[in-house]
């Protein structure tokens, strides 16, 4: 008897990938736009200080502003992540790759301790600090389903006197007489009458 040939099934093949940031080529495409439209109005109906001085603008500033939002890229394939940063473009192999972290800009670690930035990945700090509380929130369920949490006995609040219990746990205080002076000691206090008929006949 004769077993029958395996059919071996060939290995998945994943497309190539490439990673942008939407708002950075929106907004780089529109700086540009706006700076030609600014530089060629300043180049036709300028002085020629001003026209000197916009042609300079626009040779350093589009080539600029190009660079750090039209040109970066991240491209991943099955072999290799391409990294292509403003100045700069880093091959990486899937061996070298160490571990990819979002921190506040997105990076790459690679065996050899070196560390790059992906400048096409922008990193939301909502999202990042919602992953976040998940992991935390994640990591306490364990430790709080381990260990039972004590019953908190009901708290008592103060209450307050009553008034007739005030009165009668306290004695109303007597009143006390008057306390005579050294002064008017010994003498009587005169009417009025008196002092008028002592100054009259005087």
């Amino acid at each position: 008897m004769t077993s029958p040939e395996r059919s071996t099934s060939p290995p998945q093949q994943y497309a190539e990938r490439s990673y942008r940031s939407p708002a950075a080529l929106v907004g780089g495409a529109l700086l540009i736009a706006l700076g030609l439209w600014l530089g060629a109005d300043a180049l036709l109906r300028g002085t020629p200080a001003t026209q000197l001085t916009a042609l300079f603008a626009l040779l350093f500033g589009v080539p600029l502003v190009a660079a750090f939002s039209l040109r970066p890229l991240v491209r991943a394939n099955e072999d290799r992540l391409l990294v292509r940063n403003p100045f700069r473009t880093i091959t990486l192999p899937w061996a070298a790759v160490e571990d990819l972290r979002a921190t506040f800009s997105a990076e790459v670690f690679t065996g050899a301790g070196a560390k790059y930035q992906l400048w096409a990945i922008p990193v939301s700090l909502r999202q990042r600090k919602k992953v976040a509380r998940q992991a935390a929130r994640g990591a306490g369920r364990p430790a709080s389903a381990s260990t039972p949490t004590p019953a908190r006995s009901p708290r008592r609040w103060p209450t307050r006197p009553s008034p007739n219990s005030t009165r009668s746990r306290t004695a109303r205080p007597t009143a006390r007489p008057p306390r005579a002076t050294p002064r008017s000691a010994g003498r009587t206090r005169s009417s009025p009458r008196a002092w008028w008929g002592r100054w009259g006949w005087r």
